[in-house]
């Protein structure tokens, strides 16, 4: 007798379970994540590297913001004298309107309150100064010698 060979069907359904878990697992990560992406503050960060101001014609007007929160500008004939708020604000005003390319940079203590300089910087955004720059100190390297 002769054998008759009856050929199987492949079976052709894909097994989903799997894809379920590993879906749900994604939406529980996303779920956990998403409201911790929504918190924070907008920041346009520079695209190139920070180089030093080239030294420009005129002399730049310097806000200073000493480690107790007091303001003084370098221009008049007392430049370390403390000013008030609406004083540089008026002031740098003034000094803008008459020369409007002059720059502008703030100069902060490094123990002074970032609060404080944030709202210096406030203060000329509202005097109409168009661009303020940061007053730093170049950091001195010491490489260890082998």
């Amino acid at each position: 007798m002769a054998r008759q060979r009856t050929r199987k069907r492949p079976i052709s359904d894909i097994n989903v379970v799997p894809y379920i878990d590993v879906m749900l697992v994604l939406l529980v990560i996303f779920m956990i994540t998403a409201p911790l992406l929504v918190q924070g503050v907008k920041v346009e960060l520079p695209k190139i590297s920070a180089e030093p101001i080239k030294q420009q014609e005129k002399e730049p007007i310097i806000v200073t913001v000493d480690a107790d929160g007091n303001y003084s500008l370098n221009v008049g004939d007392k430049p370390n004298k403390s000013i008030s708020g609406q004083t540089l604000m008026t002031t740098v005003a003034a000094l803008i309107r008459l020369q409007p390319e002059t720059p502008v940079l703030v100069r902060g203590d490094k123990n002074a309150k970032y609060g404080t300089v944030v709202i210096a910087m406030s203060l000329l955004q509202k005097a109409g100064v168009p661009n303020v720059g940061l007053i730093t100190k170049t950091p001195k390297t010491t490489r260890k010698r082998r």
